[in-house]
């Protein structure tokens, strides 16, 4: 294989890896089109030259760069994420156990939440979790396994596994992409592992998610949003998809 296609490949897989902030092997084989042992050899060497770091299964970001983007990614629309997150507050009731994605808007949803009383709350977020930490009526679980560094979220099937040990009264999840057909979308495999199997243990579930992500494709499917009870936005789409979450969920604009 020439240089420049080797160059041009991990190039691409460390764009990947700064955007996701860890990746699996197998995912990024099926990316890039190439065999799991080709990418593990780049692995190898983006960790040699200290670009990554390599983990069981994948590689994860360890770069100068990811605090800096994490704060660029909760300076967007961060008036828009607060309206969001009150609304998601006045659904959930005092005393309720609770499940909390990660993610931007999911931290805006963690502050809101400070307003409520006796949650008994769950997460793989360690932000999230951060956010609580102060509240001695909150009890806040959150499971072992790979911290991702960009964003502080524990991902691994330890985290899945953890979550089935418990019951929600209400899940409150986000997602990387809406698509024109309502399809819930995501770019980690174990990130949409944790979500689903939060949503499979909740009475209700509900989805805070910023308008930005409407029709985008997400890599990894998380389901539709018929799957989901409310939707909280700041602005429906128009046509069939705004249609479409109108019929599938209680809609909030805010």
């Amino acid at each position: 294989m020439s240089v420049s296609k080797k160059s041009t490949r991990q190039s691409r897989i460390m764009e990947i890896i700064r955007s996701l902030g860890y990746d699996t092997i197998e995912n990024l084989a099926h990316n890039l089109s190439v065999s799991e042992q080709t990418i593990r050899r780049d692995i190898v060497e983006l960790d040699q030259n200290n670009l990554l770091r390599r983990t069981h299964g994948g590689a994860a970001y360890s770069g100068e760069l990811e605090a800096t983007d994490l704060v660029r990614r909760r300076s967007v629309a961060t008036n828009v994420k607060l309206r969001i997150a009150r609304k998601v507050a006045e659904l959930v009731r005092d005393g309720d156990s609770v499940f909390l994605d990660a993610g931007t808007t999911i931290e805006a949803v963690a502050t809101a939440l400070l307003e409520r009383k006796d949650l008994k709350v769950v997460t793989y977020s360690v932000g999230v979790a951060y956010l609580l930490k102060d509240r001695t009526d909150f009890t806040v679980a959150i499971p072992g396994g790979f911290l991702r560094h960009i964003d502080g979220s524990v991902m691994g099937e330890p985290s899945s596994e953890f979550i089935k040990k418990f019951r929600f009264d209400v899940s409150v999840i986000s997602a990387s992409a809406i698509d024109s057909n309502g399809e819930m979308g995501d770019d980690d495999p174990w990130e949409v592992s944790n979500v689903r199997t939060a949503m499979e243990r909740s009475t209700t579930t509900i989805m805070a998610v910023h308008s930005s992500k409407f029709f985008r494709t997400g890599l990894v499917t998380l389901g539709s949003v018929s799957d989901v009870d409310s939707i909280v936005t700041d602005q429906l789409p128009e046509g069939p998809l705004g249609d479409l979450m109108r019929q599938a969920a209680k809609t909030y604009v805010v």
